[in-house]
């Protein structure tokens, strides 16, 4: 079976490769490289000992993709290509729109065009908004507060639209939590370019003295240290969970899973714990609240045990030693 992987090369995109060469898929890599780079698919190759194809294009154009999906003859679809850092996209919505709403309908065109009907898509829990209630299941309302979250959730819209229009689509919508960590091998990892977005690739910058400190946005929520709680997600364990959402596939349907550990960890206790594991002080200021930001959210992920007979295994300690691993072999990222 072959899978076209849009975004292969980005974070939980090269991930998710590994995990599916290590099943017995092959892969086909179509990503621009615009926040990923060209190293990771030889990291894929030294990793598995199997190369995936590499297809360098945009998921905006559908002649491109028709002709990707054509001359590979591909079974399935895992889509991760588009934008996704929550402060950019209320700066550049337009960007946000084009890229993500406008390249997947792109690509469901060309997969419509082919005959190809089965879709893997990553989703993200951002698109439940301020919670109701807690664990989020996937029945909580719909109410996102960033541009970026509108961007999923109108794509999710759209694929529930498709297949209520010809139900013989098979679609997963994979709603995910906070990635993070590495490949334990340390050759792939998060190495986003620019200035990173997220806590742990942060600290872990901080810790290899590529930046001064950290900042903690908010330590007064009503959290037991007063900061920030989030689902944190080993990615390796997310790549294992769209190769199992992959093989459900076989029956038409269009639902969405979350994928977290159904636990949350504060900014302080995510600091700790890599202190603990790299030996390294992990300095850091306080700065006020962000906008939109929320005290805690964590995910209910029955679903994904019940549908997919998947459950995240790794805790915070191997992501952040996994993290730091790759740290340490990559200090200055892919480059």
């Amino acid at each position: 079976m072959k899978v076209l992987v849009t975004g292969g090369a980005g974070y939980i995109g090269s991930h998710t490769c590994v995990a599916l060469i290590e099943a017995g898929y092959d892969v086909v890599i179509v990503d621009n490289f615009d926040n990923s780079h060209h190293e990771v698919v030889n990291r894929i190759d030294r990793i598995t000992g199997r190369r995936p194809f590499n297809e360098p294009g945009d998921i905006r154009d559908r002649a491109f993709l028709e002709m990707v999906l054509e001359r590979h003859r591909c079974d399935a679809v895992i889509h991760f290509a588009g934008l996704k850092a929550v402060g950019e996209s209320a700066e550049k919505p337009l960007n946000y729109y084009d890229c993500n709403i406008l390249g997947s309908l792109r690509l469901l065109q060309a997969m419509r065009t082919v005959g190809l009907k089965k879709l893997v898509f990553s989703s993200t829990a951002t698109v439940y908004g301020t919670p109701i209630y807690l664990p989020y299941d996937e029945n909580h309302p719909l109410s996102p507060t960033s541009v970026y979250g509108r961007t999923k959730l109108l794509v999710e819209a759209m694929l529930k639209d498709l297949f209520d229009s010809d139900p013989t689509w098979c679609i997963s919508i994979l709603r995910y939590f906070n990635p993070v960590g590495a490949h334990e091998s340390g050759l792939i990892g998060e190495d986003p370019k620019g200035i990173p977005n997220n806590l742990m690739p942060l600290i872990s910058q901080v810790a290899s003295g590529r930046r001064q400190k950290l900042t903690i946005w908010g330590n007064d929520y009503a959290t037991p240290d007063g900061t920030g709680v989030r689902d944190y997600i080993h990615v390796s364990d997310l790549a294992e969970g769209h190769v199992k959402a992959l093989q459900k596939l076989e029956e038409p349907m269009c639902k969405p899973i979350n994928l977290g550990c159904g636990k949350g960890y504060s900014v302080l206790e995510v600091i700790n714990e890599f202190e603990h594991v790299s030996n390294r002080k992990i300095n850091y200021e306080v700065g006020p609240r962000r906008a939109g930001d929320i005290g805690e959210f964590f995910a209910n992920p029955a679903t994904a045990e019940t549908e997919l007979n998947w459950r995240a295994k790794r805790d915070l300690s191997t992501m952040c030693k996994d993290m730091w691993n790759f740290q340490v072999k990559n200090p200055d990222g892919y480059k």
